[in-house]
């Protein structure tokens, strides 16, 4: 089973959360996401999670057991919710790569609205490194099918399709850090972004 996969929230026990339970799951996780990002892994403490989400202490062992735990399922929170974005931004394409792009797009918004995906995945290397891979992976395999599609439908140039993933996803994370992280910024600069639309057109052959 694909541990990126949306599943069924539950609780420390892996119980099926009721509606109440899946909203308090889900506070604790934006306070985790707020903590991790701004103090970093071995600052942040579970006092300072449950602060941030405004419950007690003891509510937070009723749905993670350690502060490892709540990491790794942020990790796998963002990377569902990052994916969806650029789902759904990609499907907007009429080619594939008006698809790559729109999907960067997405990205980037993204990003500019949680800029900790950039600092929490960073942390990842080193707090949890198969989590870090995980995390990578499961955006690289959606990639890996979608230009499968496309070199078979002839839009794109018969390449290996996972070096031409990881290569595309090299570039949105990078040309993401570099004009939204680093700048503070909203969106990508228009100009950049056009040039990103050449260089995928070039790369992907189209």
């Amino acid at each position: 089973m694909n541990e990126f996969a949306a599943p069924l929230p539950t609780n420390a026990d892996g119980k099926e959360l009721t509606s109440r339970g899946a909203a308090t799951r889900a506070r604790l996780l934006a306070a985790a996401e707020e903590v991790f990002s701004e103090l970093g892994y071995h600052e942040a403490s579970i006092v300072k999670i449950t602060e941030a989400a405004k419950v007690a202490q003891g509510t937070f062992y009723l749905y993670f057991s350690s502060k490892q735990e709540i990491f790794e399922e942020l990790v796998r929170d963002l990377n569902r919710r990052v994916r969806h974005a650029m789902a759904e931004g990609a499907a907007r394409g009429k080619t594939r790569a008006e698809a790559e792009v729109l999907g960067f797009e997405a990205f980037f918004q993204f990003t500019a609205e949680h800029a900790a995906l950039y600092r929490i995945i960073r942390q990842a290397e080193f707090v949890s490194p198969p989590t870090l891979r995980a995390h990578y992976e499961a955006i690289a395999s959606g990639y890996v099918a979608a230009l499968q599609a496309a070199m078979q439908d002839g839009e794109v140039a018969q390449v290996d399709p996972e070096v031409l993933a990881w290569a595309l996803m090299g570039m949105g994370e990078l040309i993401g850090m570099r004009w939204i992280l680093w700048e503070g910024a909203g969106a990508i600069p228009r100009d950049v972004l056009d040039a990103l639309r050449t260089l995928v057109e070039r790369v992907l052959g189209a």
